[in-house]
């Protein structure tokens, strides 16, 4: 039955192989078996029961609480040849007996129900004489009450199961599933255990960036534009930030969207449509929206401020990139946003244990934003992955910019904030410092501090640009409510010792995520007349990724469609002289057209790590020589301006070469024996098992060093 599998993929999506994971999970459910599989965002879900909805007798039952996604979904699988249907709470009642007379005499393969369906009792009625060969719960983690966004409704899914004769297959499918998460799923479905499939948390095609101590709206503009086109989604915390940022964007000429809870539901769906139809370039919203959002050629993804957990910054950033070309993904930290953050926790009307354990999850977004490994890496790892390799393409991976010593400045800040007694905000403070002529200045007699005027020489938003750095590095804290005031940190007060240094890297510059060329815009625009004809969004006609195919290939046929991306025999004979005709036109007019660098369709290979080149042996050694003056491997990172990450691989090598005898600074002997013990028990095949073992002050740069040292011992 898998080779029947194969032969649908290609004659109704347009592919030739299945993704990682699809093949396995297809083949469980053709074979009877319940299954969950755990799949990152845009790493193909939908295939797993489409494919067997085809091939196993009867009706496939989705269960989904994404309505919007529903008819996207109806609309794409009709325009490749498979009848299916949904029924939710938009529909009429006329609309639902039209379609349950349908489901009556087979006329549909694939049913999509909204949870709240599952309490309708004609509906329930229905079940009982319709041959359900497969049920598919999609957004499994909304069972567990250990997820980040758990529905009671899902609650009942099982009861439902119990009720369908005929004992159909069971199969789970979410994006974000902590093992905790996944073993909750398996338990409330009676999955066994080892049929849980998870193909890996990685998205390799994007990029991940975290932005501290810059100009938020000013980095916005300036990305945007660059950007002009491409579509993008930036999510903000509050109704009146995204008010406020969709009114700039529209002076700048952007075309924007916006979506909150504060608008009326008409105003939401015209908002959301334009964004949908390519009418509104950038949707800015509160993450009100974005579940069920199935468009798949979001280029950006922008978090202005933090997400409460790594669960939901994940899944909305996954909402980038869905059709797998190379997309970004940003998030801006600002100390402000723990403290909201914080504060709607502590509001909550949740059980103690659910708030410490919200507290917790916030405090690895906080870790998150300030580690200097692999960002990528912390993300799957999150999720229970093995340490992976740098990605090689994210913020930390790819950050060349020069840190400045800016440890006088900050001295000046501090002073200044501790001399006006840590009572007032970063606006009086920037006023200080700039030595404004401002009455209220004067009334308080901050005029006549020793700090008055001491950056006369820079602009007030520069002073408080500066300030929102230290605040962002930790330098500074902020206290109070609705007008916070600041504080110097212990760690500020290291620095006006003159114990520690400040230092400052350049500005993140905004860049362009990708180029496209003349013909690519003109099959957009072809593509987006297709679907103002067929009333549906340009994705649910052809991918980006598809159209990209078609500018690498250059088809002439419609035989030679079907060797593009994407394109099956349905959409060749719906679509296919539309964009083959585009594609001659072009060509007339441009004869010697080679389709861009940025426009192949190939996947390009993830550097993974840096090759063994004598480059690297330089740089390691460089390391090596500046630990053997005694240097930390703190000072080492800061001085050569390399990621932590970096140095501690450099290290690693320098103990693979023996180079290394003594290294207590690195780990103790205590440390060294408890990781040893552990070792000798459980084994180095994982490293995480060992990392659980042992104290959350051990690394797992500690745990290979400790591996790499004695394999080297025993080397001959």
């Amino acid at each position: 039955m898998l080779t029947q599998a194969k032969q649908y993929l290609k004659q109704h999506f347009g592919y030739d192989h299945f993704r990682p994971g699809q093949e396995q999970i297809i083949g469980n459910a053709l074979a009877g078996k319940h299954t969950a599989g755990i799949m990152p965002t845009g790493g193909g879900k939908s295939i797993c029961y489409q494919i067997p909805a085809l091939i196993l007798p009867g009706i496939t039952l989705v269960i989904s609480p994404l309505i919007s996604l529903m008819k996207d979904q109806v609309d794409s699988l009709e325009r490749v040849g498979i009848p299916a249907t949904f029924l939710n709470s938009t529909l009429t009642s006329s609309e639902v007996y039209e379609r349950l007379r349908g489901l009556r005499q087979g006329a549909y393969k694939i049913l999509y129900i909204a949870p709240e369906r599952m309490d309708a009792p004609q509906f329930l009625d229905l079940l009982q004489d319709m041959p359900v060969s497969l049920i598919a719960v999609d957004e499994a983690h909304c069972m567990s009450q250990w997820g980040h966004d758990f529905r009671p409704s899902y609650l009942r899914i099982q009861e439902l199961i119990d009720n369908i004769p005929g004992k159909p297959i069971v199969m789970a499918l979410t994006a974000t599933a902590t093992p905790r998460v996944r073993e909750d799923i398996c338990s409330l479905l009676n999955i066994p255990s080892q049929n849980t499939i998870v193909t890996g948390f990685g998205r390799p095609n994007l990029s991940f960036k975290v932005i501290r101590g810059q100009d938020r709206l000013a980095f916005i503009i300036d990305y945007v534009k660059k950007n002009a086109g491409a579509a993008g989604i930036i999510y903000a915390a509050t109704r009146k930030d995204v008010d406020q940022l969709h009114a700039q964007l529209l002076k700048q000429g952007v075309t924007a969207a916006k979506y909150h809870a504060g608008m009326s539901d008409h105003e939401r769906a015209k908002q959301q449509d334009a964004f949908l139809r390519d009418d509104a370039a950038v949707m800015v919203a509160t993450n009100a929206f974005g579940m069920g959002i199935n468009k798949i050629d979001v280029r950006f993804l922008i978090h202005y401020q933090l997400p409460r957990n790594i669960e939901s910054y994940y899944q909305e950033a996954g909402r980038a990139g869905r059709d797998g070309l190379d997309s970004e993904c940003i998030m801006f930290y600002s100390a402000q946003d723990i403290q909201l953050q914080r504060y709607l926790i502590d509001q909550s009307h949740a059980e103690d244990a659910i708030k410490h354990q919200e507290l917790q999850k916030l405090l690895q977004v906080k870790n998150y934003c300030y580690t200097e490994g692999c960002l990528q890496s912390f993300l799957v790892q999150y999720f229970g992955e093995e340490p992976a390799a740098p990605c090689g393409r994210c913020g930390n991976c790819t950050d060349q910019r020069i840190a400045v010593d800016v440890t006088t400045e900050a001295q000046m800040v501090l002073s200044c904030v501790i001399r006006a007694g840590e009572r007032f905000g970063k606006t009086v403070i920037a006023q200080v410092l700039g030595g404004s002529s401002n009455k209220k200045l004067q009334e308080l007699r901050l005029d006549q501090l020793s700090t008055y005027g001491l950056l006369k020489h820079k602009s007030t938003k520069d002073i408080t640009d500066f300030i929102d750095f230290l605040i962002s590095e930790q330098y500074i804290d902020t206290a109070g409510g609705q007008y916070p005031v600041l504080c110097v940190t212990n760690q500020g007060r290291e620095v006006l010792l003159g114990k520690d240094r400040v230092l400052r890297k350049e500005v993140m510059a905004a860049t362009r995520v990708v180029a496209d060329d003349a013909l690519f815009t003109l099959l957009r625009q072809t593509r987006k007349d297709i679907a103002a004809t067929e009333h549906v969004p340009p994705f649910v006609i052809m991918s980006d990724d598809t159209l990209r195919d078609l500018c690498l290939k250059l088809p002439r046929t419609e035989e030679a469609l079907l060797g593009v991306k994407g394109i099956g025999k349905a959409k060749q004979e719906r679509y296919g002289a539309l964009f083959l005709e585009t594609i001659a036109a072009y060509l007339r007019e441009n004869p010697d057209y080679s389709p861009a660098h940025t426009l192949t369709t190939e996947k390009k290979e993830r550097p993974q790590q840096r090759p063994e080149s004598a480059s690297k042996q330089l740089s390691h050694m460089i390391t090596y020589e500046l630990y053997q003056q005694g240097k930390s491997l703190k000072e080492i990172a800061a001085e050569r301006q390399l990621s932590s990450t970096t140095i501690e691989n450099h290290m690693i090598q320098c103990l693979e070469e023996k180079l290394l005898t003594e290294w207590d600074e690195i780990v103790s002997t205590e440390q060294e024996q408890l990781i040893t013990e552990v070792i000798t028990r459980i084994g180095t095949d994982k490293l995480k098992p060992i990392k659980d073992e042992l104290p959350p002050e051990i690394s797992y740069f500690m745990i290979k060093a400790v591996i790499v040292k004695a394999a080297a011992s025993t080397a001959v």
